[in-house]
Formats: C-alpha cells, sequence, structure tokens
C-alpha cells in the first residue's frame, strides 16, 4: 500500500513538472505568439496582403518554390547584468520589449531563447554595410558579462565557438558575418568590450590581423576602409571608436589613430576586399 501511495506520489509530481515548471507562464506566451505569427505565415495573400492592395486587376496564384527566411549574420553582445537569471527575467518583460536568440553563461551553458528563425529583439537602431535592419537578419547572441570587470572564461568562450559552429554550418554564414554590437551600433554601444576577438576568427568566425604588421601605404583613407569593413561612417568619429573597441581594445573612447591602429586597420581592410 505504501509503495503504491509513492507511486503515485511520482506520478504526480512528474505530470506537474511537465505541466508547469519556473517558467511556465512565460512559455505559454511564446506559445500564443508563435501560433498567431504561424496563422499570418499560412494566409493566402488574397486574404491579407492581396485584399489591402487598391488595384481592382489583381489575383493570387501560388509558386511552389519558395521557403523560410534564413539569418545571414551574428551578433554578439554581453548582458551588462549580473546573472543568467537576471538577463532571462530582462528578456521576459513585454514593457522592456528586448530578447536574443541565445545567452550563455559564466558556466558555459547555452540558453535558447527564441527561434532562430524568428525576429528577436536584440540589435536596435544602427547600421552595417547597407544594412540598417540587423534585427531581421542576424542572430542574437548574449554573453552573460557585466560588461566591466568580469572575465571571459574559457568555458563560456568555448561553448560560444561550440554555438557559432552549428549556425555557420546550418545558415551557411559568410566568415565576415560574425560581428559585435559595437560593430553594428557604434554610437550607442560598447559590446562585448574586452573581447577574445581573435580566438573566434582563428575558428573561422570574424577576421583578425596577422603579424607582422604591414607599413600603411601613402594616401591610404581612413573612412574607406572602414566603410568597405561595414562600419557607419556617417558618424566617422563613432566609427572609428567602434573599431578599436573590437580591434584594439586600448584607449577606445578616444577617436584617433596612431600609427600601430592605422596598420591594424588596414591589414583588416585587405582581409574585406
Amino acid at each position: 500500500m505504501v509503495r503504491n501511495v509513492w507511486s503515485y506520489v511520482l506520478l504526480a509530481a512528474l505530470i506537474s513538472s511537465c505541466a508547469g515548471g519556473k517558467y511556465a507562464a512565460t512559455e505559454k506566451v511564446y506559445k500564443k505568439k508563435a501560433k498567431e505569427f504561424s496563422e499570418i505565415y499560412k494566409e493566402a495573400p488574397v486574404e491579407g496582403q492581396l485584399a489591402a492592395i487598391a488595384s481592382q486587376q489583381k489575383e493570387w496564384i501560388a509558386s511552389t518554390n519558395f521557403g523560410i527566411r534564413k539569418p545571414n549574420y551574428v551578433m554578439i553582445h554581453h548582458t551588462a547584468q549580473t546573472s543568467l537569471e537576471q538577463t532571462v527575467r530582462t528578456f521576459h518583460n513585454q514593457k522592456v520589449g528586448v530578447s536574443s536568440h541565445y545567452v550563455i553563461s559564466r558556466d558555459g551553458k547555452i540558453v535558447q531563447m527564441v527561434n532562430d528563425y524568428f525576429r528577436a529583439h536584440h540589435a536596435g537602431a544602427g547600421k552595417w554595410g547597407n544594412d540598417t535592419d540587423l534585427n531581421s537578419s542576424s542572430i542574437g547572441i548574449e554573453l552573460d558579462n557585466n560588461g566591466t570587470t568580469d572575465p571571459w572564461p574559457e568555458v563560456q568562450v568555448q561553448a560560444l565557438v561550440q554555438l557559432l559552429s552549428y549556425l555557420k554550418k546550418t545558415y551557411n554564414i559568410p566568415q565576415a558575418n560574425f560581428i559585435g554590437h559595437m560593430d553594428y551600433a557604434p554610437t550607442r554601444k560598447n559590446d562585448p568590450s574586452r573581447f577574445p576577438w581573435k580566438t573566434l576568427a582563428d575558428q573561422g568566425f570574424g577576421y583578425w590581423y596577422d603579424e607582422p604588421l604591414e607599413e600603411v601605404p601613402l594616401g591610404f583613407d581612413v573612412k574607406l576602409a572602414l566603410r568597405i569593413i561595414g562600419f557607419d561612417v556617417k558618424n566617422l568619429d563613432a566609427a572609428i571608436k567602434g573599431f578599436k573597441y573590437h580591434y584594439i581594445q586600448e584607449n577606445p573612447n578616444v577617436a584617433t589613430l596612431n600609427e600601430q591602429e592605422l596598420r591594424v586597420l588596414y591589414a583588416i581592410f585587405k582581409k574585406y576586399l
């Protein structure tokens, strides 16, 4: 009899854990929104998009050749918060309205929060190359780090490399298209700060410069080089600072380049040609 009672208790606990859980409420909101989006996807435009066009001469003829959109960039951030749990709470706050596809904790745990094919709200306003809406074309990855004094644990960086390997292979993302938030929005962001970008570049995620550095040719155009790499040079000072946050990491708030820094810029510029 006692055994039977304990069996029922364990079964009830199992059912309860499957049906509820710490994030049951937010999971319910996620599933509701995903369902709403699925309804939009399967709707024939004659009932929606096409119906909104004023012309009387219109017709819906379905093609058999189409697919879902895929990400073409990966943008890396630091959370500027104190823990994975705090970041999860922030990404559950609908008033704040921010999110990311993945969060990686200091101990290397990878948490996915948004389907890769959905548009997460991580990039905000900015520009990289000619793209002014990287929310729509990128995967956002947040690294649990306060952005000032926290080190970058090896286990966290290696977890990131494993995730990037999957994303690069799955979506055929070019090496040049692994960037930081500071690259895309240098007027607003410096994340991920103090980050070991060379470690990623050595694995094929983004570029780094080769040693020894070459002399910079006479007439080298800093603004043109930054633009070809991808930076928005409308605010040249901000673009220089964004470049320094990524590749120099010393005196990044100074919007000038010394001779050594110019050599680094020239080396990176040649990678993009």
